[in-house]
């Protein structure tokens, strides 16, 4: 990891519509310094899709907020988003990348093993997600690839308390999705205790 400071980045649930969920977006996104934002879909519809980025993604633009889609790079390109997340390095991956680089952003995550990873970095991905389930595994993983690779690491942290460690690891974007959302005390609330574990501040 270089001298750049992590930033946080969110992820929506599954969403099937985007009018129940953008109060809460927005309260999240005026908590914390937010560097992108990864809308999810619960379906496969591509119309119904793109009405979701289109109602969610001037709010986190405004904001100077890259948005990024779920799987669909075609989405991404007629709803005006700024680029695509898929799974893996395989077939997905390419299309993405010859479909949006370099105009937009690509980045790729569930990769499975270390030569996963690596794949995702030399097909010219912009970044790499880790999302291990294991705390420690995920910490390792990190690091490992914050030490050896240039292509920045997001990383997911399933906890507010995992920010920290995932940081120390090496994480150049800390991913966070259930862990704000499902906060008790509201979305802006968990942004900002994240952004304090971000900088070192506070638990």
């Amino acid at each position: 990891m270089d001298d750049v400071a992590p930033r946080l980045s969110l992820a929506t649930p599954p969403l099937t519509e985007a009018a129940g969920f953008a109060p809460a977006l927005n309260e999240a996104l005026a908590a914390g310094d937010i560097a992108s934002l990864l809308i999810r879909f619960a379906g496969a519809d591509d119309r119904a899709n793109e009405t979701i980025v289109r109602a969610l993604a001037p709010a986190a633009q405004e904001k100077d907020v890259a948005v990024l889609v779920a799987a669909s790079p075609n989405v991404a390109l007629r709803a005006g988003a700024d680029g695509a997340h898929v799974s893996g390095c395989g077939d997905a991956l390419a299309e993405a990348i010859k479909k949006l680089s370099p105009r937009y952003i690509v980045g790729a995550g569930e990769v499975e093993t270390r030569d996963d990873a690596m794949r995702v970095g030399e097909a010219g991905a912009d970044y790499v997600m880790f999302s291990d389930r294991d705390t420690a595994a995920l910490i390792e993983r990190v690091a490992w690839w914050a030490e050896l690779f240039n292509t920045p690491c997001v990383a997911r942290a399933a906890t507010l308390a995992a920010i920290a460690p995932l940081v120390q690891a090496g994480a150049d974007f800390i991913l966070l999705d259930d862990a704000v959302w499902s906060d008790a005390r509201g979305p802006a609330a968990a942004v900002a205790e994240a952004q304090a574990r971000l900088n070192g501040e506070g638990k």
